[in-house]
């Protein structure tokens, strides 16, 4: 997608977000304002497709504004979490639509000729192969991982611990390219995707941490973190999306944020995506790195002041 369509989608996305919120559309004051579903969507798009966690920043940023509606409510926090994910998911999918349908042609051909040969094959069967252990691991432990972890100190630990490995394996050589990795290696990084469900660890950082630990160069660790998103978080949407909406009941006052919150984060999304692109053919990840320790140092410095409780 070129820059231009992406900062024009963009723009228009999350100016209407914007007005949305101001003229207060659905706005319930006794349920999640329309003005905190706007600064969560964002969070939610920056944070899902850079590698700095995005249910780590949805659960700190609640957490040290005091907001406890979704911690309190924890239904509309989880249907609400599906609405801010398919912003990010739209964003992804439109970003690389080219990319994606041609992945998909390639998928398909491997099935009638029964072998894969090309480049594009074998991402394709790369991607699939490693989206089923983060699906596997969603599916039986979510409420292992929803009752256990998530708390602001464990992310604090995760924060920490991430940004040390994922500054370990940035200094890998950059000597391949997503088409040389095969399958054994898509099972390492379906295992990796599968850690960071645990809020903190980052699903974008733990793939691109994986990527450069493989030897992949840092623009294509990037692409291939962005491409693994698409089946596992639209696997999450539809499972969640039927669960929580199809057969559960909307909760109330969810209207205004979440078209506020998705709208929020496809924006967000579209221009993390493009940012990080850029970023990332002439610089390291040190700076997501640096980031990570800060954020980690400054939750623990306000749990040791009293500021905020060490759970949430």
């Amino acid at each position: 997608m070129r820059r231009s369509v992406v900062y024009s989608v963009a723009g228009a996305v999350l100016a209407l977000a914007l007005v949305l919120t101001v003229i207060g559309v659905g706005d319930d004051p006794s349920a999640l304002t329309n003005g905190q579903a706007l600064v969560l969507g964002l969070v939610q798009g920056l944070t899902e497709l850079l590698p700095i966690s995005s249910s780590g920043h949805l659960i700190l940023v609640p957490w040290v504004s005091d907001w406890t509606y979704l911690e309190q409510n924890d239904r509309f926090n989880q249907t609400f979490d599906v609405a801010l994910h398919l912003g990010t998911l739209v964003a992804v999918a439109a970003y690389f639509w080219a990319d994606a349908v041609r992945l998909v042609r390639a998928w398909v051909g491997t099935l009638g000729r029964r072998r894969i040969s090309t480049p594009d094959e074998r991402i394709a069967w790369f991607v699939l192969v490693a989206t089923i252990p983060a699906g596997l691991a969603g599916f039986l432990g979510e409420d292992v991982i929803a009752d256990t972890l998530g708390e602001p100190w464990q992310i604090a630990i995760l924060l920490a611990l991430g940004g040390v490995l994922l500054w370990v394996a940035d200094r890998f050589p950059q000597e391949r390219e997503m088409g040389d990795l095969g399958l054994r290696h898509a099972v390492v990084m379906g295992l990796a995707q599968a850690l960071a469900l645990a809020p903190g660890v980052s699903r974008s950082g733990i793939t691109i941490t994986a990527g450069r630990v493989m030897r992949l160069d840092r623009d294509g660790a990037a692409r291939f973190s962005f491409l693994l998103l698409l089946p596992t978080v639209l696997g999450a949407v539809v499972f969640k999306g039927v669960t929580d909406v199809l057969l559960g009941e909307l909760p109330g006052g969810w209207t205004g944020p979440f078209l506020v919150g998705t709208l929020a984060a496809f924006g967000s999304g579209l221009l993390a995506i493009d940012w990080l692109l850029g970023y990332v053919r002439s610089h390291t990840y040190g700076a997501f790195v640096v980031y990570r320790l800060v954020i980690a140092a400054i939750v623990v410095l306000v749990i040791v002041s009293g500021a905020r409780a060490a759970t949430f």
